[in-house]
């Protein structure tokens, strides 16, 4: 039987490690009374959407820029949520030259020629630069999310090799499968993939096993922070309901699909929304205080019976390729306002929301086409101080570096630079 200090961190059988929420039945309550000297940990979030978007109905107009611009057609699903996040235009990799390298140097802004006799070279993204300062504490630096689509670093130019580098320029391992995800994060390290599988087959949950140490706990516990370790339950629960489903149908044959098939388990659209519940939940229990995910925008177009390539559809032309970037970008702005919905309904022990201490970047390093300049960028959420709600426009090729500077800054990392920055954005500090 654990400790309450330790109870106050995670629930543990022989199967199973499950971390918890903060509850201030178990000492966080004179946290929450001291908030100005102990607040809630600053978190980073990075959506790499590739591919770019549709320029014409994504982008605001330039000359449209404060507090009052005009949501466009493409960032509609959001408007709820458009207090609560800003657009940045304008701003680039200088040393961008290959559509085709996808993401790789999205969050690293490096030189791919800058170390001398290697045709490669790359840098330490800046999530990792946030995992070095923010994952001190938690039981994983960082949760590297790739997504099913296999890693593409030839003709596409909307995937990469990575979102996340090391400091050695090389990519972090990250994991493409919710269900490999859910049980790094959820469950035991030495139960075998083939077991965690079976229990989901089996609808058996990683919560049975602590079920006992949780009802002990609960004794501890007051009204608020009960009610708090259910819902957290209640969610670990739904997303396994979900996994197991999918994993119940793998071995049974499919009829012939009207669309290429686009691979076992969770696909498109059912993955990315997974994968933000998976983050949250990461988020929630400090298993974690930094995330990534390369999203499989392939797989989401399939999702959503569209039939276009998703190389094809980023050389777009008005007619069905256009069309296909367009339903494209809808899609991915409604899971965003789920998404930023699910941060903001995450409460503190201090009362806030999870959103307010949580930094996410969602954007590419392609603007559409070949287009390398204008990166899409928006921000959201309270993590790193910046001015939200807002349209700024920068100046032509302001180095995207900038923005990250910026966001670490912000986030308590007084690094002096970032990749090729030349200062902070002044317009996102208010």
């Amino acid at each position: 039987m654990f400790s309450a200090s330790s109870r106050r961190r995670f629930l543990r059988s022989a199967g199973s490690l499950l971390a918890l929420p903060a509850l201030e039945s178990f000492g966080f309550r004179r946290f929450a009374r001291a908030a100005a000297v102990a607040p809630p940990p600053k978190r980073m979030v990075f959506l790499g959407i590739g591919y770019g978007v549709t320029q014409e109905t994504w982008f605001p107009q330039t000359n449209d820029v404060g507090q009052n611009y005009t949501l466009p057609e493409g960032l509609a699903p959001l408007a709820r949520h458009r207090n609560d996040f800003t657009l940045v235009q304008g701003c680039m990799h200088k040393f961008a030259s290959d559509p085709h390298g996808g993401s790789t140097y999205w969050l690293t802004g490096a030189n791919p020629f800058g170390a001398t006799g290697k045709s490669f070279h790359n840098s330490i993204s800046v999530d990792q630069v946030a995992a070095a300062h923010l994952g001190r504490e938690t039981r994983f630096n960082s949760l590297p999310l790739n997504g099913s689509e296999p890693n593409l670093a030839g003709p596409g130019h909307g995937q990469g090799l990575s979102l996340a580098w090391d400091a050695s320029g090389k990519p972090v391992a990250g994991f493409n499968s919710p269900v490999i995800a859910f049980h790094k994060l959820f469950s035991a390290e030495d139960m075998p993939l083939e077991q965690r599988q079976k229990m989901l087959l089996d609808e058996q949950s990683v919560l049975d096993d602590v079920l006992e140490d949780a009802r002990s706990l609960k004794r501890g516990l007051n009204r608020t922070d009960a009610d708090k370790l259910d819902e957290y339950f209640a969610g670990i629960r739904a997303i396994e309901t979900r996994l197991g489903k999918e994993q119940r149908w793998l071995g049974s044959p499919k009829p012939k699909a009207p669309l290429p098939e686009p691979g076992e388990g969770l696909a498109g659209r059912d993955e990315i929304l997974i994968m933000y519940d998976l983050i949250v939940a990461a988020l929630r229990s400090d298993s974690t205080r930094v995330a990534t995910f390369r999203q499989p925008i392939q797989h989401l177009l399939t999702s959503l019976q569209i039939k276009v390539a998703s190389h094809d559809m980023s050389h777009y032309h008005p007619g069905g390729r256009m069309e296909a970037s367009q339903k494209r970008d809808l899609a991915q702005s409604e899971m965003l306002a789920t998404f930023l919905d699910r941060l903001k309904a995450t409460q503190e022990p201090d009362g806030s929301s999870l959103f307010d201490h949580t930094s996410v970047v969602f954007g590419s390093n392609i603007r559409s086409i070949h287009y390398l300049d204008n990166c899409p960028t928006l921000l959201a959420g309270g993590g790193a101080g910046v001015v939200l709600g807002q349209h700024i426009v920068m100046p032509k090729d302001t180095p995207l570096c900038n923005v990250w500077l910026t966001l670490l800054r912000g986030t308590g990392i007084n690094t002096a630079s970032f990749g090729d920055s030349t200062g902070m954005v002044k317009e996102l500090r208010g």
